[in-house]
């Protein structure tokens, strides 16, 4: 059994769901969003080594040691995988362990809004699931291919960095490959998707030019594409999106974007005012007629209105879905005020002693 395995059980043990180990620094696990170590002991060089060495297949240690980054998933047992990311740091080695659950959830289960399930019916076009680092994009998206995979007869690809849920073929048949391992690249894979007989191609981050724009053409071609951006509502999607290329290809883009997207949904995760844990909130854009030319004209400011405007159709706005969940007790007035994008909204719920603390962390615009 290696040795890092006795820290992965530790982490299962409090419910972690990440576990750091650094060099000069002793283990730590993050539990329920906050981090925090879990023995005395210093990890020196040669111990990190050993246990980062045992876990990783040579040809992937050789990449790490010459790149000094490194991401690929390890599959502990039948119940427990992790997506790991070693990284060279100032005091040498480290390393960071997210646990995946090999269940994979339902949405249902992940309390998403019903409208998102609409998404799996499509046949063609572009759905992008966005939000920061560690807000469960991926657990979202894993949950709507298993949706789409147990009720639709599909040829699914998937292209990630690194393959964090394992899907069994159900009704469709679901290519899953991993980046740089079955394919060099995002861009890579998705353009061979392209000749592949493809239904749907999940595209585990769309990070650059060439990737976004191969997914716009995808989703324009007939595929239905879905994709993940590390952006926090609606209009900041669609802003990335065209921001990415040079200003005298923006204008086409545009209509490019306005034709083929069909919805975003926006995650945060908040913890519980009960202390138990983490729950998604999310904002939910539906393509409209007036979303896309509103797309066109550029002005993504009145994405606002329109969203508000739109709940019949299952729109939701970030800040609503944190009011809700704090008018039901979900979430603590802090939690709240510290997740909102329109902070005054919500500062009238603090109590006075974290008032003064919320201003000095929060900012007005964040």
């Amino acid at each position: 059994m290696p040795i890092i395995d006795a820290y992965f059980q530790k982490l299962i043990e409090l419910g972690g769901s990440d576990l750091h180990l650094t060099q000069g620094q002793p283990p730590k696990v993050r539990v329920h969003g906050s981090i925090k170590p879990i023995t005395n002991e210093i990890l020196n060089e040669q111990y990190l080594e050993t246990m980062m060495r045992e876990i990783c297949e040579p040809r992937a240690w050789e990449r790490y040691k010459e790149k000094g980054d490194l991401d690929f998933a390890y599959q502990m047992d039948v119940d427990s995988r992790f997506r790991c990311n070693y990284l060279r740091q100032l005091h040498g080695y480290g390393a960071v362990f997210r646990i995946i659950p090999t269940k994979i959830a339902s949405l249902e289960q992940l309390n998403i809004p019903p409208v998102v399930k609409e998404f799996g019916h499509m046949r063609s076009g572009l759905v992008l699931v966005t939000g920061p680092t560690g807000s469960g994009k991926s657990t979202t998206l894993a949950a709507l291919i298993d949706y789409i995979n147990s009720n639709f007869n599909r040829h699914i690809i998937t292209v990630e960095e690194p393959i964090e849920f394992v899907h069994n073929n159900k009704k469709s048949i679901i290519t899953q490959r991993e980046v740089p391992i079955q394919t060099p690249t995002f861009s890579d894979g998705l353009r061979a998707a392209l000749r592949e007989d493809a239904d749907i191609v999940l595209v585990g981050e769309m990070r650059d030019y060439e990737t976004i724009s191969l997914a716009l053409t995808a989703a324009e071609t007939g595929l239905l594409v879905f994709g993940t951006l590390h952006t926090n509502n609606a209009r900041k999607t669609v802003d990335r999106i065209v921001d990415v290329f040079p200003s005298d290809q923006q204008s086409q883009v545009r209509t490019m974007l306005a034709a083929s997207l069909r919805g975003v949904v926006a995650q945060l995760l908040v913890k519980k005012a009960d202390g138990k844990g983490r729950a998604a909130v999310n904002e939910i854009m539906v393509s409209t007629p007036a979303v896309g030319a509103i797309i066109r004209e550029g002005a993504t400011q009145k994405l606002y209105d329109v969203i508000i405007g739109g709940k019949a159709l299952g729109m939701q706005f970030m800040d609503e879905a944190i009011w809700e969940k704090l008018r039901d007790g979900y979430i603590s007035p802090m939690e709240a005020y510290m997740k909102a994008i329109d902070k005054n909204r919500f500062k009238a719920f603090l109590p006075p002693e974290d008032a003064a603390v919320g201003v000095a962390s929060g900012g007005e615009d964040k």
